[in-house]
């Protein structure tokens, strides 16, 4: 579990307290069927007591490791991602939906997990221009060019096309 202790540093106005967790992808339930999160979660931060709420910021470093869905190759990609929230004390909170200090102890937990996968992109995609597979012979194009002809004619052209077949 992510608990900072906020009862422990007597938090006064403006005061800060900074935090470090180290956890794995299934211990936060980050899983999923097209990625993984390699070796450990580092997250670091502070959370500051701004008046009637804890202001929680920091950033999450993760290594995900990937099969490229253009050119089929595994893939590693390390990620960086900053996360910032306000929790309330009970009855403090503008509304229902706020996050709510539970004792002396505010759990990220949730909040890591929550900005952790909805940083990932839909694609996994090894590099931004990545030339993924030949249509024909299946070659990585990352590796070079294989020589297959790879033209395909625009089917908005086909009626022309044949125009022009029955002319010669």
């Amino acid at each position: 579990m992510m608990n900072i202790h906020i009862a422990e540093s007597n938090l006064g106005l403006g005061a800060s307290q900074s935090f470090t967790f180290s956890c794995t992808a299934q211990e936060i339930d980050a899983v999923s069927d097209t990625y993984s999160f390699e070796g450990p979660i580092a997250v670091e931060g502070t959370v500051t007591r701004t008046g009637t709420n804890f202001r929680v910021k920091g950033t999450i470093k993760a290594r995900k490791h990937f099969v490229c869905d253009r050119c089929l190759a595994d893939s590693f990609e390390d990620q960086v991602h900053p996360f910032e929230e306000e929790f309330y004390r009970p009855g403090e909170a503008a509304e229902e939906t706020s996050n709510i200090v539970d004792g002396d102890e505010l759990d990220i937990q949730e909040l890591v997990r929550d900005t952790l996968l909805a940083a990932q992109p839909l694609s996994n995609i090894c590099k931004p221009d990545c030339k993924g597979l030949c249509p024909v012979c299946g070659h990585n194009l990352n590796e070079g060019d294989c020589g297959c002809d790879r033209f395909v004619p625009d089917p908005r052209m086909a009626a022309l096309q044949q125009l022009l077949k029955k002319t010669k």
